[in-house]
C-alpha cells in the first residue's frame, strides 16, 4: 500500500479493498493492514486480483474518486467513476492544449529534456563504475554532446527543432550504446537502432521492453483520466497511444535501456536465446521472454526516491506519478510538467 500525490496504490495482488465508515479499507488475506480517510484521496488504483466492495465503489463514486483497477503486470482492467465531469474537463483541456503548437511545445520540450538528461546519466554511471571496460573517452564525449543538446532543447522554438535535436541526442547516445556492453560482446554486438523487425539480440529486446512500457505509461494516463491517444510531440494516427509515447521517451534510458544491459551484462541472456528468421528479424524464444518478464517485474518492485516528489517509489509506479503530475499540471495546479529526472 502506497499514498502518492492524493492516490492511494494498493500493489499487493491479493489487496481486497472495503468502506467502513468514511474511510478505505486494505485487507490482505482477511488481515486489516491498513486504513485511510476517504477525504484524503483523488484516487485509488489497485493491482490486486480480488477487487473492492460495491459499497466502496458506490462510496468513490459519490464522491468523485477515481477507482482504478489494473493487473499485478500493469495493464489497464477498468475504472469506476462516479460523475465524468472531472474527467471532461481533464480531457478537454488535453485536446486544446494538443491543437495549440506552443502548448504542445512546451510539454514535449520537457519530456525530452527528461529524455537526453536521463540518457547522459546512464553514460555518465558507466564512466563511474566501469571505467576499466568502457572506452572513456569516447563515452565522455558523448555525454559532452548530449549536454550540449540539453542547451539546444531548452531553447528550441518549433516542434521541427525538437525533434531534430531529440534525434541527434539519441544518435549520438546510440553510437556508444556498445560500449555499455561489457559482457558476451561478440553475440550482443549493438550497431545502431533497428526496428519493424529488430535485426539483433540487442534491438530485439529493446523493442520488445519499449512495447511493455508503452503499454505501462498508457495505463498509467488512462488511469489518471487522459487519453493516451492524443498526444504533443508524436502525431496522432489511428491506434496509436501518442501521449504514452510522449511520455515514456523520458523513462527509455532509465527503466528499459539499464534493464536490457543488466540482463546481457549478468548474462542472464545469451545467444542461444534468440533465433534469426528468413527476412533477418529476431525473435526471443519463449523461454527467455518469461525469464525476462519475471526479472522485469521484480526490476519493477525495487524502490528509488522520485526526484520531484520527494517520495519512496517503487520503479513500476513511476509511469503513474509522471501521469498524475502530468494531469495536475493540465489542471494549473503545477507551473509546468515536471520531467523524471535520474541521477
Amino acid at each position: 500500500m502506497k499514498k502518492l500525490l492524493n492516490t492511494l496504490y494498493i500493489t499487493s495482488p491479493d489487496g481486497y479493498l472495503s468502506l467502513d465508515g468514511e474511510n478505505v479499507v486494505v485487507l490482505d488475506k482477511e488481515k486489516e493492514v491498513g486504513r485511510v480517510p476517504l477525504h484524503n484521496l483523488e484516487a485509488i488504483v489497485s493491482f490486486g486480483y480480488r477487487g473492492a466492495s460495491p459499497a466502496l465503489m458506490g462510496g468513490c463514486a459519490e464522491r468523485d474518486i477515481s477507482l482504478c483497477f489494473m493487473t499485478p503486470q500493469g495493464r489497464f482492467l477498468a475504472r469506476v467513476t462516479g460523475n465524468v465531469r472531472g474527467n471532461v474537463v481533464l480531457r478537454k483541456k488535453q485536446y486544446k492544449v494538443s491543437e495549440e503548437d506552443e502548448a504542445s511545445l512546451v510539454i514535449a520540450r520537457n519530456c525530452i529534456l527528461g529524455k537526453i538528461y536521463n540518457s547522459r546519466w546512464v553514460l555518465e554511471r558507466a564512466i563511474r563504475d566501469h571505467a576499466l571496460q568502457v572506452d572513456v573517452e569516447e563515452v565522455k564525449r558523448a555525454s559532452v554532446n548530449l549536454q550540449q543538446s540539453l542547451n539546444y532543447v531548452k531553447s528550441c522554438t518549433s516542434m521541427e527543432q525538437l525533434r531534430g535535436y531529440e534525434g541527434e541526442a539519441a544518435s549520438v547516445y546510440f553510437g556508444v550504446f556498445n560500449e555499455l556492453i561489457l559482457q558476451q560482446k561478440k553475440d550482443f554486438k549493438f550497431e545502431g537502432r533497428n526496428r519493424r523487425p529488430p535485426l539483433d539480440n540487442v534491438n530485439a529486446m529493446l523493442s520488445f521492453f519499449y512495447t511493455l512500457l508503452t503499454n505501462m505509461c498508457a495505463s498509467a494516463l488512462e488511469c489518471v483520466g487522459l487519453d493516451p491517444y492524443v498526444g504533443f510531440m508524436h502525431t496522432d494516427r489511428p491506434g496509436r497511444v501518442s501521449l504514452a509515447l510522449d511520455m515514456m521517451e523520458e523513462l527509455r534510458p532509465v527503466l528499459v535501456d539499464r534493464f536490457v544491459l543488466t540482463m546481457i551484462n549478468r548474462k542472464m541472456v545469451n545467444k542461444k536465446d534468440f533465433s534469426v528468421k528468413e527476412d533477418g528479424a529476431v525473435l526471443i524464444s519463449d523461454k527467455c521472454r518469461k525469464l525476462l518478464l519475471t526479472e522485469w517485474q521484480n526490476k519493477k518492485k525495487d524502490v528509488i526516491t522520485h526526484p520531484y516528489l520527494g517520495d519512496k517509489v517503487e520503479w513500476g509506479m513511476i509511469p503513474y506519478a509522471q501521469a498524475m503530475l502530468l494531469a495536475r499540471y493540465l489542471r494549473e495546479d503545477l507551473d509546468e510538467y515536471p520531467p523524471f529526472f535520474w541521477k
